[in-house]
């Protein structure tokens, strides 16, 4: 018999997350005409929103920022105790930075960062979305009706995050919140990239090797539509409304998931996933191991064109240098 670690039950699910936008209102038009996302609420210089089948009050965060980014990531504990267990736990690594009373959409929420300095915060009370009679489904368990604008997503999927080194935050995620590995991609036993969830999904959080080991990037934030004809539809308005395709319909070989990869106005990458690939029912799964070598043509487009090199390294906030080399291209 093999010797298993006892899993840990205490995270459910991704709850939100919080991009940076130096252009807050064409960012918000971007997820609201294009996408068909729901503004629930403005604050400040932060505009709130949902796709049509998020339960919660709010699944996306856009703040208004010099540069573009990550805001923070924030994952939802399985009960009240549960959030105090996982903060003790956290704790004891050193990356908590505390409590704060809520937000728009939450109650109270403890804040940590990875240890590549992404901010990450665990909570538990949450605010469920308010239909109004006239924006009811007929289906009873939609939270409201689809939307008769753009191409609309249905739910918050994933985020991936570029950071110096995968392999150490991976095993944050792992000891800390309990995470399960689904699949990682090495280089000769070093990371480059790893694949995890707390749920039957292949993941809700990846990491990937930022190339100049530059710290706290956002890679992408994903949102799912689950039938991949949506993909075409909303790649040909967006391109016949000068929206930046960075990678057409396409197919991963890691998690074998319907995606495609568009620019957001304030400068964010933003996947869109046809489905959701293949799911995990086995308690004792195994991790893909994929070697370097295998994945181009295989691991990152199974079906599809080959990705470009912007794909493997360019994520949010942009450093000087790559600022200034993107100048040079686009003058």
């Amino acid at each position: 018999m093999m010797n298993f670690k006892e899993p840990i039950f205490d995270v459910a699910q991704l709850a939100h997350v919080e991009i940076l936008s130096p252009k807050l209102e064409q960012s918000v038009e971007f997820f609201t005409r294009f996408l068909g996302m729901e503004v629930t609420a403005r604050s400040g210089n932060s505009v709130y929103l949902r796709a049509y089948e998020d339960f919660y009050h709010n699944t996306l965060k856009i703040t208004e920022s010099a540069q573009a980014g990550l805001g923070h990531v924030a994952w939802r504990a399985t009960s009240p105790q549960a959030l105090e267990r996982r903060v003790e736990e956290i704790e004891k690594t050193g990356l908590g930075k505390g409590w704060i009373d809520g937000d728009i959409g939450h109650g109270k929420a403890y804040q940590f960062t990875t240890e590549d300095g992404h901010l990450m915060e665990i909570l538990w009370d949450v605010e469920y979305y308010e239909v109004s009679e006239e924006r009811r489904s007929k289906l009873l368990n939609r939270p409201s009706k689809r939307p008769d604008r753009g191409v609309p997503v249905r739910r918050l999927d994933h985020v991936n995050l570029m950071t110096s080194n995968p392999g150490k935050d991976t095993d944050f995620m792992l000891d800390t919140l309990g995470f399960r590995l689904r699949e990682q991609i090495r280089d000769n036993g070093n990371v480059l990239g790893s694949w995890i969830s707390v749920s039957n999904l292949v993941h809700e959080i990846a990491f990937m090797q930022e190339p100049n080991l530059v710290k706290g990037k956002l890679h992408h934030l994903c949102y799912w539509y689950g039938i991949p004809q949506n993909l075409y539809d909303v790649s040909d308005l967006m391109k016949d409304h000068g929206i930046s395709i960075e990678v057409p319909p396409n197919k991963h070989g890691v998690s074998q998931a319907f995606c495609m990869y568009v620019i957001e106005p304030g400068g964010n990458r933003i996947e869109l996933f046809g489905d959701a690939g293949y799911i995990i029912t086995d308690p004792a799964w195994k991790p893909v191991i994929w070697e370097m070598e295998d994945v181009p043509g295989n691991g990152d487009t199974w079906i599809g064109t080959a990705f470009p090199e912007s794909w493997w390294t360019q994520g949010t906030p942009r450093t000087v240098r790559e600022a200034e080399e993107e100048k040079v291209v686009k003058p």
